[in-house]
């Protein structure tokens, strides 16, 4: 088991380098987090909701994943009320002190059953913790850090971030708030994030492997630009400016409070002409090529958020130029319509109904029942998307000669629908495993505004090179004529931070740790 002294230490990333190293040596690993709280969700391949951490990891094991990797996924809809979501499935709305009192005692049956079915599938499960074991207020009721390591008499490493200063106070303070019996199941330590010269910090090593008799087995460097998709928002913190450079395409995120899902704009911040900027104010949003308005798990609330900062009326004076597209994702594509409706209290929002932004002629209302499934087809050979798209040699702007391939997958409450199609026009044609092909996602004629259900779009690789050069040739640009592939860039990364890790960890000890033979 995977723990750390706080949240965003690492140990997401450290779990998918450890699955993907595990698998190179010939095992069959897989990842397991009893209890995620996380607004970045994944679907599986069975159309069950989990978290996207989980969902990764599972990918750097090479399996596909299921809901037993996380059986409980925490989805924070307003502050101290969640939707908690069981085995891929809404469950209820909670408060915080509800979820305390009246889940957590019944929890460790749904825990230790999933986890019981991973063991006796895979060779090795990695498990995760949440934040950090020494929340001395939740610990009698905590599922998912030291009471679980020792449910399932599991072995923990202790993993710290020197970047963010006092890792040695972090530890040892970590190691005093813990009960005996918990101290003696930690086996190692793992400091991430180191910059500088190891040989200075060596000293601090010793002392502590002295003061507490627990070995240090590795101190990880500080890698840059780590592409593994995060599952808390506080990266985001970090990408506030973008990129430093001269990117030809400037694209803004609007960042509001419940944003969700951000991971949907990772491809388009690798490609080399874009830069990606997560605002808050109209102040931050400067000049953008295109505005992009992300998933959230409140969209009334975050409505209410772009009208209250001023960010909805400098998003419409933007799109009044020529050039600048609007785009919604999700929740995004929820704001860009007439009218929102949540009869059912969905979003636990006191507000039932609420004008829209009125870019697109749609209603949306919030039901009971969830849509989370994976889809796949093809742009609308009608589309209103402005997109540049190789044709024989040459670059067109408009429609391709053959209907571009796009991917991704559904989360959402809300049936949205359309009062005037003679005013809009369709963008995709998807369709669900199984299941019937039908119209998705409605934009402007012009293309200036569009939005869509589907997550992941932009990891459909000539879609986002082709939408991204329709905005150069909109600004005067030549269009780049290549792009990466999504997913061989993943499993590149995935071997690389493996790589890392390799370089720096005491593999042979956390071998013994296990009680698994060393590979040769």
């Amino acid at each position: 088991m995977l723990q750390g002294t706080a949240s965003d230490v690492g140990k997401s990333v450290i779990t998918t380098a450890l699955c993907r190293i595990f698998k190179q040596d010939g095992f069959r690993p897989a990842p397991f987090k009893s209890q995620n709280m996380a607004l970045n969700s994944y679907v599986t391949e069975d159309g069950k909701e989990i978290g996207r951490a989980q969902g990764a990891q599972a990918e750097a094991c090479g399996i596909e994943a299921t809901t037993d990797m996380n059986p409980i996924l925490i989805k924070p809809v307003r502050d101290m009320h969640s939707q908690i979501v069981v085995h891929g499935v809404p469950f209820a709305q909670m408060s915080a002190s509800d979820y305390r009192q009246h889940f957590l005692p019944e929890a460790k049956q749904t825990v230790m059953e999933a986890l019981d079915r991973l063991r006796s599938t895979y060779d090795v499960v990695l498990m995760e913790g949440a934040g950090s074991p020494a929340e001395i207020n939740l610990k009698d009721r905590d599922i998912v850090n030291m009471n679980l390591a020792g449910w399932a008499d599991a072995p923990v490493i202790l993993i710290s971030d020197i970047d963010r200063g006092g890792v040695f106070a972090s530890i040892v303070g970590t190691l005093e708030l813990l009960e005996p019996h918990e101290v003696q199941r930690v086996k190692g330590f793992i400091i991430n994030k180191f910059r500088g010269d190891l040989s200075l910090l060596q000293p601090g090593l010793d002392w502590l492997e002295e003061r507490t008799g627990i070995p240090v087995l590795g101190v990880l460097p500080y890698i840059r630009d780590i592409q593994i998709e995060a599952e808390d928002s506080v990266v985001l913190d970090s990408l506030r400016h973008g990129k430093s450079g001269q990117q030809e395409l400037d694209l803004a995120v609007i960042r509001y409070p419940r944003i969700s899902n951000f991971t949907d704009f990772d491809a388009l911040s690798r490609e080399p002409d874009v830069n990606i900027r997560y605002v808050t104010s109209p102040e931050e949003l400067g000049s953008p090529d295109a505005i992009l308005l992300p998933g959230t798990k409140d969209t009334i609330g975050d409505l209410e958020f772009l009208r209250e900062s001023g960010l909805e009326q400098a998003i419409a004076r933007h799109i009044e130029r020529e050039h600048v597209q609007l785009v919604g994702i999700c929740g995004g594509y929820q704001m860009l319509g007439q009218h929102l409706q949540d009869p059912f209290a969905v979003e636990a929002n006191q507000v039932q109904e609420a004008r829209g932004m009125g870019m697109l002629p749609l209603s949306t209302t919030f039901l009971q029942n969830k849509q989370t499934v994976r889809a796949s087809g093809w742009v609308q050979v009608e589309h209103p998307i402005r997109l540049n798209v190789e044709m024989d040699g040459a670059h067109s702007a408009g429609q391709s000669a053959s209907p571009l391939p796009i991917e991704g997958y559904e989360i959402h409450m809300g049936v949205t629908e359309c009062h005037e199609p003679e005013h809009v026009s369709a963008l995709f044609e998807i369709r669900h495993p199984g299941g019937q092909s039908f119209d998705e996602g409605w934009g402007t004629q012009d293309g200036k505004v569009w939005g869509t259900y589907l997550h992941g779009l932009f990891e459909s690789d000539q879609f986002r090179r082709s939408w991204l050069n329709g905005l150069r040739d909109s600004k005067g640009l030549a269009p780049l004529l290549e792009t990466y592939s999504a997913r061989e860039r993943k499993e590149m990364e995935f071997d690389r931070v493996a790589e890392s890790l390799r370089s720096a960890l005491d593999l042979e000890r956390i071998y013994e740790i296990m009680g698994l033979q060393t590979p040769q």
